[in-house]
C-alpha cells in the first residue's frame, strides 16, 4: 500500500477541538483515537453540535478495494470519525488519486454534506481544493475531491519554526483573498484550521474542506463571517510565532501562557514584523478583546483582505551568495613553493627568480631597433590596407546596382531574419480524454515566468497510463505567420513532444487535423521544421511524461515562438 502523504489527504483531524461524540469510532490511519480531549483551541469548538446528536450512528463498513459508482477504488482509510470516514482512494477511470468522504445515506448530516459540497463544486475557485463528485448512491453519501500530493500543510509548515514575515504576509494575504471570494458567493469555511491550508511547490496556497468539513462534523456559526477571519488571524499568528494563540496546545503548537490573555505577536517572539502583528490583532480582536495599537478589528474575510492590501508590500528576503574561495596564488608569485608552513613544520627556504639582466651589448641595441622598425613597418602596412578596404567598399556603394541583389543576375535572395512571434492566447488540449487539463494554469506557458508553470494531470506510467495518446497546448498566434522554431521549458526530467502545425481559421479539435513538422525529447526542447511553416495555430503535443512523485505529470514552464 502506497505511503500515504498528509499534504494530500482532506483528513477529519479532531485535534485542539472538543470530540463531537462520546462514542465516536476509534479506528483511524494509526489505529489510536482520533478524537482528543483538548479545550480553549479556539472560537469554532462552541458552535459544534450536541455530542449525543449522532452517537448511534457508525462509519460504513467498507475495506481497501471497495468500489464506488465502479470507478473510485478504495486504497487507504485515512480517519474513521464520528459516523464517517475519509479515504485515498483511486480514480480508475482518469487515473489519478482522490480523496472521499463517506457516510450512511441516514446518517442525520447527509443531506447538509451533499448541499454543502454540491455548493462548494460550483465555486470552482482554483485557490480551494475542488470537490468533483458528490452522490447518494446504494445507501451511502460519498464526496470526491481533489488529491494533492505535492503540497504541504500548513501544520508541517509551523512545525518547522515560524515563518519569514514575506512568507506569512503572502499567507494571510491569498487566504484572506480566498475566503472573500467564498463569502460573496455565500459559502464559509468554519473549520479553518492549519490542516485545512497546504502550500503547493509554487508557493501558492490552497484551501481544503470549504463548507464540506463543518458539515461533517456538524458545525455552524451565527457569524461565518467572523468565525472565518478570526480562524485566519490565528493562523497569521501561529505563523509568526509557532504559538497558537488560545491557552490550550492544538495542532501540534504550543498555546499562549495561562492567564496573559491575547497579547501581541511582537510581544511573544522578537523580530516579528510589526504590520503583520497589528493585522493578526486586528483578526483576532473578539469578546471584549481590543485590536492592536488602537486599529479598529476586521469582522470580515474581505475588510481583512482589504487592511492586508494597504499594507506597505513586505519584499521577499534577499538571496544568499556563498563567498568564492581564496585566490590560490602560483608558486612563483609566492615566491616560495606552495602555501607558507603551519604551526611547528619546519621552516622552507625560499627560492627567488631573478629575472634575466636587460640587453646592455651593443648587440642588443641592434635587435632592439630591428624589432622596433618591424612593428612601426607593420603597422603603417595596416593601415594602409584598411584605408584602401574603406576606399574600396565606398566606391561599390555608390553603384546602386550592386547593393541589392538581382535574382535575375543569378544572386542569392536575401536572408530574412528572425524574430520572435507573440502568442496571442493558449488552451488546454485534451481530446483523447475527458478534455479538461488543468486549464486553470494554461496562461503560464507564455506568461515570460520561469517560475510558474502549466502542468497535466497525474498518470500511472509514462504512456498516460495507456489511456491515451498524448494531451497537449494549442498556441493561437493571432494569424498565419511564418514559423520557424518553437522552443519549450519542460520542469521535473525528460519529456517528448511533437509540434503540429494548422493554418486554418479556426484551431482543428482533434490532433490528427493538424500536421506534424517536428518532434523532440528533453528539458529544453527546440522544435524545429524542416523548413520555415505559415501556421496559425500550433499545437505542442506532449507524447511522453517524466515521473514525478509517485505518478507521471508533464510540466511546461514557458514556450517561445521565432518567425
Amino acid at each position: 500500500m502506497a505511503e500515504r502523504s498528509t499534504a494530500a489527504v482532506d483528513v477529519a483531524d479532531n485535534s485542539g477541538d472538543k470530540p463531537l461524540s462520546a462514542k465516536a469510532d476509534e479506528a483511524t490511519t494509526d489505529g489510536t483515537a482520533e478524537a482528543q480531549e483538548s479545550t480553549g483551541a479556539g472560537p469554532q469548538e462552541a458552535v459544534d453540535e450536541p455530542a449525543d446528536a449522532d452517537a448511534t450512528v457508525s462509519s460504513p463498513d467498507l475495506h481497501s478495494g471497495h468500489k464506488l459508482a465502479g470507478r473510485y477504488r478504495l486504497e487507504e482509510c485515512v480517519t474513521r470519525l464520528d459516523g464517517f470516514s475519509s479515504w485515498r482512494a483511486v480514480d480508475e477511470k482518469l487515473r489519478r488519486a482522490v480523496g472521499v468522504h463517506l457516510l450512511p445515506a441516514d446518517h442525520p448530516r447527509a443531506r447538509s454534506v451533499l448541499a454543502a459540497a454540491r455548493s462548494s463544486a460550483l465555486l470552482g475557485d482554483p485557490r480551494f481544493v475542488q470537490v468533483l463528485d458528490a452522490v447518494e448512491e446504494n445507501d451511502l453519501v460519498y464526496v470526491v475531491h481533489e488529491w494533492l500530493p505535492d503540497a504541504t500543510e500548513l501544520t508541517a509548515l509551523l512545525g518547522a519554526g515560524p515563518m519569514e514575515a514575506h512568507d506569512a504576509y503572502q499567507l494571510v494575504s491569498q487566504i484572506s483573498q480566498a475566503m472573500a471570494a467564498a463569502h460573496r458567493e455565500g459559502l464559509a469555511h468554519l473549520r479553518l484550521t492549519p490542516g485545512a491550508v497546504l502550500r503547493s511547490s509554487s508557493g501558492q496556497y490552497r484551501i481544503r474542506g470549504l463548507a464540506v468539513n463543518a458539515a461533517l462534523r456538524g458545525i455552524t456559526s451565527e457569524g461565518p463571517q467572523r468565525a472565518d477571519t478570526e480562524a485566519i488571524g490565528a493562523l497569521l499568528y501561529a505563523a509568526l510565532t509557532q504559538r497558537w494563540p488560545y491557552e490550550s496546545d492544538a495542532y501540534g503548537l504550543t498555546g499562549l501562557p495561562k492567564g496573559v490573555g491575547l497579547i501581541p505577536p511582537d510581544q511573544v517572539r522578537a523580530g516579528v514584523h510589526r504590520g503583520l502583528s497589528e493585522i493578526a490583532m486586528r483578526a483576532l480582536a473578539n469578546d471584549g478583546a481590543t485590536a492592536s495599537r488602537q486599529e479598529q478589528p476586521c469582522t470580515t474575510p474581505d475588510e481583512l483582505a482589504k487592511a492586508v492590501a494597504a499594507m506597505p508590500r513586505i519584499r521577499p528576503p534577499e538571496p544568499t551568495f556563498t563567498a568564492p574561495p581564496e585566490y590560490q596564488r602560483t608558486t612563483y608569485q609566492q615566491g616560495t613553493y606552495g602555501r607558507p608552513a603551519g604551526p611547528g613544520a619546519a621552516p622552507t627556504q625560499s627560492v627567488h627568480v631573478v629575472p634575466p639582466a636587460p640587453l646592455q651589448s651593443r648587440t642588443g641595441k641592434a635587435l632592439k631597433w630591428a624589432v622596433s622598425a618591424l612593428l612601426i613597418a607593420a603597422l603603417g602596412l595596416g593601415s594602409w590596407q584598411l584605408a584602401e578596404t574603406l576606399l574600396d567598399h565606398d566606391s561599390k556603394s555608390g553603384d546602386p546596382g550592386t547593393t541589392q541583389s538581382n535574382p535575375e543576375n543569378g544572386d542569392a535572395p536575401p536572408i530574412e531574419k528572425s524574430k520572435p512571434v507573440r502568442i496571442v492566447s493558449a488552451k488546454d488540449f485534451d481530446p483523447l480524454g475527458d478534455g479538461s487539463e488543468k486549464p486553470q494554469d494554461i496562461d503560464h506557458v507564455y506568461d515570460g515566468d520561469a517560475s510558474t508553470y502549466w502542468h497535466t494531470d497525474g498518470y500511472y506510467s509514462a504512456d498516460f497510463g495507456k489511456l491515451k495518446e498524448g494531451v497537449g497546448v494549442v498556441l493561437d498566434l493571432g494569424k498565419v505567420q511564418r514559423v520557424r522554431k518553437v522552443d519549450v521549458t519542460f520542469l521535473g526530467g525528460t519529456t517528448s513532444a511533437e509540434l503540429r502545425t494548422s493554418s486554418d481559421a479556426t484551431a482543428p479539435t482533434m490532433p490528427n487535423s493538424f500536421t506534424k513538422v517536428a518532434e523532440g525529447s528533453g528539458t529544453n526542447v527546440s522544435l524545429k521544421p524542416g523548413e520555415s511553416v505559415q501556421a496559425r495555430y500550433l499545437l505542442v503535443w506532449l507524447t511522453k511524461l517524466p515521473p514525478s512523485e509517485g505518478t507521471f505529470r508533464g510540466k511546461i514552464s514557458d514556450i517561445k515562438v521565432t518567425g
